[in-house]
């Protein structure tokens, strides 16, 4: 009697188990998870820069509602787009240890670091956005604007890029 019981007990476990995983999804690998979400989030930051424009340059502030400075609006954009934290000053992101790209190999999301105080040393960086543009925050009474990396002045003092992002 016992014997039956248990038999019968292991089979109605076994059918429910099998009925109950026929409907679970596959769970996908990290490294897939992170392959699809990759250029998404970083197409999320463009849209956010883009939704920005306009917004007024404000030395040290930190949301859209109090403006931003050069390096703050990356990392507001870079955190709540992407959930990527950035250094806050312009020199941290400059020193850290992402990739430097080339000039020649930029995409979209990519930091791109400027001179431009008088001294020879970066002071300003803003968003790579493709087609030899770039979103940022420029300097006090402007706003938050796209500008082309062959504008003379930008131009003549472009350094290098970081990429803070796995690009896609």
């Amino acid at each position: 009697m016992f014997r039956s019981f248990f038999c019968v007990v292991m089979v109605s476990l076994c059918c429910a188990i099998t009925s109950a995983s026929a409907n679970l999804k596959p769970q996908a690998t990290f490294s897939s998870s992170v392959q699809s979400l990759r250029a998404p989030a970083i197409d999320d930051v463009i849209d956010r820069a883009h939704e920005l424009l306009g917004t007024p340059y404000k030395f040290g502030g930190t949301s859209a509602e109090q403006g931003f400075d050069c390096s703050s609006f990356l990392v507001y954009l870079f955190k709540t787009e992407a959930n990527i934290h950035l250094p806050r000053t312009t020199a941290a992101m400059h020193r850290s240890s992402a990739a430097t790209i080339k000039r020649t190999a930029l995409k979209p999301g990519d930091a791109v670091f400027f001179k431009g105080n008088g001294r020879g040393q970066v002071s300003h960086v803003g968003l790579y956005i493709g087609a030899g543009k770039f979103i940022h925050s420029p300097r006090t009474g402007k706003n938050v604007r796209i500008d082309s990396l062959s504008n003379s002045y930008w131009n003549k003092n472009y350094t290098t890029a970081k990429r803070f992002h796995k690009a896609g």
